[in-house]
């Protein structure tokens, strides 16, 4: 008889999603992790003789799924949360709102405030059920690297880049080479980090030179790593291409050859059928954030997920609607998606929940160029997973764990969370970090963050 292997961990009893090829759902299943790596998922019978685990978390009554991922976040921006629903709209409206409100904010922060606003972020992230996360760029990285090393997510930080616009506040505009050498050693401090690194990022089309742009994607082929930006966002942009290049700005950044698999797109919102033709053809990866791209016109996600392109979604940060919990943004897309393309008499929804809620794990995990390490629970992958509590009032009974998950669930239901075969949280008790200091602060210098913020927008 063959003696048991010795785990680390074995989560045994919970109903398992493994999100695999063929969406396989084990029932009172069990999840057996040796060091930060998924070595095998059965149930929970089969594991009591197959495996010898130091710990054993019992996952009874339960839902265990892979982590969320979470394509387009500025972690910097936590500390507006509400802030820019009271101001309304202020200043010339034809200004984009990360340039009127969003830029200037940041310019305002120190680098206690980015790392006090990373703990917060990644914090409320976990919460929810979110192990993975793609930073947009924004000022400060290595103190966002700092927070998200601390608090245990998985992530890419990223260094906002501007090296155009003479309206951009004070040491925010950087000159082309200054932007390219910050960004080149961003990279390489955080290449050996086991799941933290940086990506390189170009912040939007109106305020970086072409130079930029051509070198920044030099750049990521050079290191072998990819750019996040903003694109087809805005009607300020589309208008900005036209009149300086005579194109749309994905067949623009085309015409460059800028327009690649290193390139990682937020919004894509106001695109044309020739330019979801190209994210298709070089193998772009976007990110659809439900809750602003309904705002700035009809999304795409519907046909960029027919045409297979990598896409994901996105909370876009709590500043501007204030929430990180990417369930409650799975099931908005799900009724915006439908809202935009209908109903076919006696056929589907575009997309059911259960269709978005993989779109957040596999098609997350696609985004970000790592789908073979996490996305799924299968052996081999990195062990990201969450268990969602199924026992709440607007979740009782639970008759499917497929449907529970993609439909009854919210971010307060996520109850344990482990990322990289670590606890970061058990019962809802973050396990990592306290972060009553970072409150304290907070409490603190909140006033003087606003003020600075309420002079810069005037």
């Amino acid at each position: 008889m063959t003696e048991p292997r010795g785990i680390d961990l074995l989560v045994s009893g919970a109903e398992v999603l493994t999100f695999d090829d063929a969406g396989k759902v084990v029932r009172d299943g069990a999840i057996a992790i040796a060091g930060n790596e998924i070595v095998w998922v059965g149930t929970r019978s089969e594991a009591a003789s197959l495996y010898r685990a130091k710990d054993t978390l019992n996952a009874s009554g339960m839902i265990a799924m892979p982590g969320l991922v979470d394509c387009h976040v500025h972690t910097a921006q936590q500390f507006l949360r509400g802030k820019l629903a009271s101001l309304g709209n202020m200043g010339n409206l034809r200004e984009p709102i990360w340039k009127r409100y969003l830029i200037p904010f940041e310019s305002g922060l120190e680098p206690e405030d980015v790392y006090c606003s990373g703990l917060s972020a990644y914090s409320s992230m976990i919460g929810c059920g979110t192990t993975c996360f793609l930073e947009a760029g924004g000022p400060c990285p290595d103190e966002m690297g700092r927070a998200a090393d601390e608090i245990g997510v998985r992530g890419r930080i990223a260094m906002s880049t501007m090296d155009i616009d003479d309206t951009l506040p004070q040491g925010f505009r950087l000159s082309t080479e200054e932007a390219l050498q910050r960004s080149e050693a961003l990279v390489k401090r955080w290449a050996p980090h086991s799941r933290v690194n940086a990506w390189l990022a170009l912040r939007q089309i109106i305020v970086n030179s072409e130079t930029l742009r051509l070198e920044m994607d030099a750049l990521a082929r050079q290191l072998k790593t990819r750019i996040h930006t903003h694109l087809c966002e805005g009607t300020y942009e589309v208008e900005y291409t036209i009149d300086n290049y005579g194109m749309r700005p994905a067949e623009y950044l085309n015409s460059i050859g800028v327009l690649n698999d290193r390139l990682h797109c937020a919004h894509s919102v106001l695109m044309n059928h020739k330019e979801i033709d190209l994210y298709a053809a070089n193998d772009v990866s976007s990110c659809h954030c439900a809750m602003n791209n309904f705002i700035i016109g009809q999304p795409h996600l519907f046909e960029l997920v027919r045409r297979n392109v990598r896409v994901g979604l996105g909370t876009d940060g709590a500043a501007t609607r204030g929430t990180l919990d990417l369930f409650q943004v799975a099931h908005y897309a799900v009724l915006g998606q439908q809202i935009l393309d209908g109903t076919p008499m006696h056929g589907s929804s575009p997309m059911s929940y259960a269709d978005m809620l993989r779109q957040v794990v596999r098609g997350g995990a696609r985004a970000a160029h790592l789908e073979a390490v996490i996305g799924s629970l299968e052996p081999g992958k990195r062990a990201d997973l969450i268990l969602i509590g199924t026992g709440d009032y607007d979740q009782y009974p639970m008759y499917d764990p497929v449907i529970t998950a993609a439909e009854h669930t919210v971010g307060r239901n996520v109850q344990t969370v482990i990322i990289d075969g670590r606890m970061v949280m058990k019962d809802r008790q973050l396990l990592t970090v306290d972060l009553g200091p970072m409150r304290e602060r907070v409490a603190k210098q909140y006033a003087q963050i606003m003020e600075r913020f309420d002079r810069a927008i005037g």
